[in-house]
């Protein structure tokens, strides 16, 4: 009979012992972190898809039909200003340029003739008129085969780069046929398409004489490192899609950008006073985001919230809580709505520290 009592007395002890140890370790699991938004004058960047352009973009294509006899250039090679690039066949212009170079020099040996006959009074003046009319024809119809000859030849107007050939060495070339492009990359433009609504916070916000300044992210994700102006806006909207196009200017002086690539135009936009809060703080439920916010009562309660913009692990709320509320800042998934918990209070100035930290990591 001892034996029993003290068994049950040894198992009471372990029991009790147990509780107390289940007790202490829910008391420590229900210390909750708690913090409250902030306030803070922020500039957020909205993001567009854009199309680079070179700023100067040609095509060069013949003005004269013949064979393509020469090609002095290679595709992607960089040209300067007046250098040959294609030969078109000019056995033809030679020969109707040395032709009226010949009518020209019979013409001034008559002209000359009729001109001392002339002084002589032996011719009147009105042949004398005639021949130097025949002349001027000749010396107009040898500056027009030059003209034909020179057009055979095809010269960079600007500075650039050569892009891939449409005619090949031996080519029948028609006129006005494409032979290549050429791009001058030292100037890009960059378009991209602004909703409507999104144009006139632009106009509303950007009144004074100074261009937006913009960024642009490359494909590989990265900014490019000199930054755009936003120059110029088309005069309509399209009516299909409700958007208006703008157009940034970016300086090239490394040719990373070419002609025909893609990116994102980053614009900012400041926002006074926004409401933030750590992205972690939330929940949600179907397609709605909550927050559990702390009353006074040390009770949760799940609060719908708006997000208008997001930063990295940043939300910035348009409606839901203000700086005057607390939220619950970590272990959402341990809780339930209308729950009493115990917490500590973190500053969002330390936790904002913290989730850099991790960010960071």
């Amino acid at each position: 009979m001892k034996k029993t009592l003290v068994l049950a007395g040894l198992a009471g002890i372990f029991l009790f012992a147990s509780c107390q140890n289940q007790k202490e370790t829910k008391e420590e699991e229900a210390q909750f972190l708690v913090t409250s938004p902030v306030a803070l004058d922020t500039v957020v960047y909205k993001e567009y898809v854009g199309q680079v352009r070179s700023a100067s973009h040609i095509e060069l294509r013949s003005q004269e039909r013949g064979y393509l006899q020469k090609i002095y250039v290679d595709e992607g090679q960089v040209v300067t200003k007046g250098q040959l690039m294609f030969q078109i066949m000019p056995l033809l212009y030679n020969a109707e340029k040395q032709k009226a170079a010949a009518e020209v020099d019979f013409a001034e040996i008559e002209y000359k003739n009729t001109k001392n006959l002339t002084d002589k009074n032996i011719v009147s003046v009105n042949e004398l008129a005639m021949a130097k009319a025949k002349l001027n024809k000749a010396k107009a119809e040898l500056a027009l085969a030059q003209a034909h000859l020179t057009l055979t030849e095809i010269r960079a107007p600007f500075d650039g780069i050569m892009d891939r050939f449409q005619a090949r060495l031996g080519s029948l070339i028609e006129e006005g046929e494409l032979l290549s492009t050429l791009s001058n990359n030292s100037k890009m433009w960059v378009y991209f398409n602004v909703p409507e609504a999104e144009y006139l916070d632009y106009v509303h916000q950007t009144k004074s004489k100074n261009k937006q300044e913009v960024q642009l992210k490359m494909a590989n994700n990265e900014i490019f490192e000199h930054k755009g102006l936003v120059e110029t806006i088309e005069a309509d909207f399209n009516n299909e899609t409700g958007n208006i196009a703008f157009r940034a200017t970016f300086q090239n002086p490394e040719g990373l950008l070419r002609h025909g690539e893609t990116g994102d135009i980053l614009m900012p936009v400041k926002l006074k006073k926004a409401i933030i809060i750590p992205q972690k703080a939330t929940f949600d439920v179907l397609d709605k985001k909550y927050v559990y916010v702390v009353n006074n009562d040390n009770v949760l309660k799940a609060t719908l919230i708006t997000v208008a913009q997001e930063l990295p692990h940043l939300y910035i709320l348009s409606s839901g809580v203000g700086p005057q509320d607390k939220i619950l800042a970590e272990g959402l998934g341990k809780v339930k709505n209308n729950e009493k918990i115990s917490y500590d209070f973190v500053s969002f100035k330390k936790e904002l520290s913290e989730l850099n930290k991790l960010h960071a990591e």
